[in-house]
């Protein structure tokens, strides 16, 4: 019986694990839980499971009505502090399924206290990487990756890891794939919400169209796998089908194939990778089924290329890559920016702050994040919507 904490619980990711929970009780044992503004689903999961020990909310009104209603669950609110809630938490599984950089401290605090972190938030290793690699050095806590990706690669890389080649990311392209970068000036966030083969949040959909979401997972790749960037590439896939493959020295790949669904990436996470999923073999990676692939363009997608700016030069880069995507993103879907101007902001962000030698740790990055955020939301005041 495993004690699980799941972070993000009313999300995407967090309600798919809840279905996994659920399907084998005698498995997996859910004792502490956190959402925002979902009060309502967080009363539905103190009905569901008596089990539940800590809960995290964003308003202290509704944290002292529960605390009448659920006297044994410890509950905290926006006022306690969210990092107050994660140092009071114990468990031997911590699902991190938040967005943003605010999912960075748990999983600092899960490598730190041993616990096997499966994680979703990509934003954790695009920060703060570099670190969290030193911290797993001493720790006896282990990732399982729950991006779809990361989780192929993983699988591929389990049953075969040497004389490997090439690990290659698969990506949508996002609702925007067939459209010309001239097209792009006018297309409003309804259109950007509107991803051809994924339900996902808002701002990881609108990462998809600008492909600064395929950017994070190559930095991320790069810290899970140990793969240099050159050993990592990225490939167009119009059905989604193929959630990533290996490239061997031998000019084989090896794949996983599945529907675009998240439940079987959280399953082997949950069950530390003692779970089945389907990979197969073939020595042309066109000849895994009826799929369309397209070579990605640098030019029609150019934030792919902070990736490899990320990934050699380290430090605060990811910080604030991520602190600006995420402000940028927040601003288009508020109608504050159009969709091209985030690469705009990004890129003027990016070589506005400057990467010195540090002594990585969390306050380093929070730091780091605060500053990013607040010349974004400069810059996103000056220039306005053009």
């Amino acid at each position: 019986m495993k004690d699980i904490i799941l972070l993000g619980a009313s999300g995407s990711i967090g309600k798919q694990t809840i279905d996994i929970i659920k399907k084998d009780l005698s498995s997996f044992n859910l004792i502490g839980v956190s959402v925002f503004n979902n009060f309502l689903y967080l009363k539905q999961l103190l009905h569901e499971f008596s089990t539940i020990r800590y809960a995290f909310l964003k308003d202290d009104d509704i944290k002292n009505q529960l605390k009448i209603e659920y006297p044994n669950v410890n509950f905290y609110s926006l006022e306690d502090g969210f990092n107050n809630f994660i140092d009071h938490l114990k468990g031997d599984i911590l699902v991190n399924a938040l967005m943003g950089f605010s999912g960075l401290y748990p999983s600092i605090f899960a490598i730190k206290n041993n616990m096997i972190l499966a994680l979703a938030n990509k934003e954790s290793l695009v920060v703060g990487g570099e670190y969290i690699n030193q911290l797993l050095k001493d720790s006896k806590s282990k990732i399982y990756p729950i991006d779809s990706e990361h989780s192929a690669i993983y699988k591929c890389l389990k049953q075969k890891n040497d004389n490997v080649k090439k690990i290659i990311l698969t990506a949508s392209g996002g609702a925007f794939r067939n459209l010309s970068r001239d097209q792009l000036k006018d297309v409003t966030k309804k259109d950007a919400l509107n991803h051809p083969t994924w339900s996902m949040g808002k701002r990881i959909t609108l990462d998809s169209d600008t492909m600064m979401n395929k950017c994070f997972e190559i930095i991320e790749a790069h810290y899970l796998f140990k793969m240099s960037y050159d050993k990592i590439g990225v490939i167009l896939h119009d059905e989604s089908m193929i959630h990533s493959m290996v490239e061997y020295l031998d000019n084989t790949y090896l794949a996983e194939i599945n529907k675009p669904d998240m439940h079987n990436p959280i399953a082997y996470a949950l069950y530390e990778s003692n779970y089945p999923c389907d990979l197969y073999k073939n020595s042309d990676y066109h000849k895994f089924g009826n799929y369309h692939f397209h070579l990605l363009d640098e030019e029609r997608f150019p934030l792919i290329k902070l990736a490899k700016d990320v990934i050699e030069n380290k430090g605060i880069y990811g910080c604030v890559l991520n602190a600006c995507d995420e402000e940028c993103c927040f601003a288009f879907l508020n109608d504050e920016i159009s969709f091209l101007q985030i690469e705009e902001i990004i890129f003027t962000v990016m070589s506005k702050i400057k990467n010195d030698e540090f002594i990585l740790n969390y306050d380093l990055y929070e730091k780091y994040d605060y500053q990013a955020r607040q010349l974004t939301r400069k810059i996103i005041k000056q220039i306005g919507v053009k």
